[in-house]
């Protein structure tokens, strides 16, 4: 189960980045209260994985995932480019990932 709420915190987290983008600096209320909402499960959740398992492994875990997350999201929904050094870098936060969990 540890691994799903993990999985479900990085795409909360990634899922408030978009609506923080999309709240105008805190000025569009639904956004925003969507962003603090999201936010709120992604600690949630994350908060309830760490139980079991180690604080730097979860954290870092659910920080890289939700970057790679955010940045598919930020091209997918804004357009955003995705140059071939943004990819290796996403790359690399990815080989960490998986070199943490061997």
């Amino acid at each position: 189960m540890a691994p799903l709420l993990l999985i479900a915190s990085a795409l909360a987290f990634a899922l408030g980045g978009v609506c923080m983008k999309q709240s105008d600096g805190l000025r569009r209320p639904l956004p925003a209260a969507l962003l603090f909402a999201l936010f709120l499960a992604g600690a949630g959740s994350q908060a309830v994985a760490m139980r079991r398992g180690e604080l730097g492994t979860v954290y870092i875990f659910v920080l890289g995932l939700e970057a790679v997350l955010a940045f598919f999201l930020s091209v997918i929904v804004f357009g955003e480019s995705a140059s071939a050094t943004k990819v290796a870098a996403l790359l690399l936060i990815t080989a960490g990932i998986v070199l943490l969990h061997r």
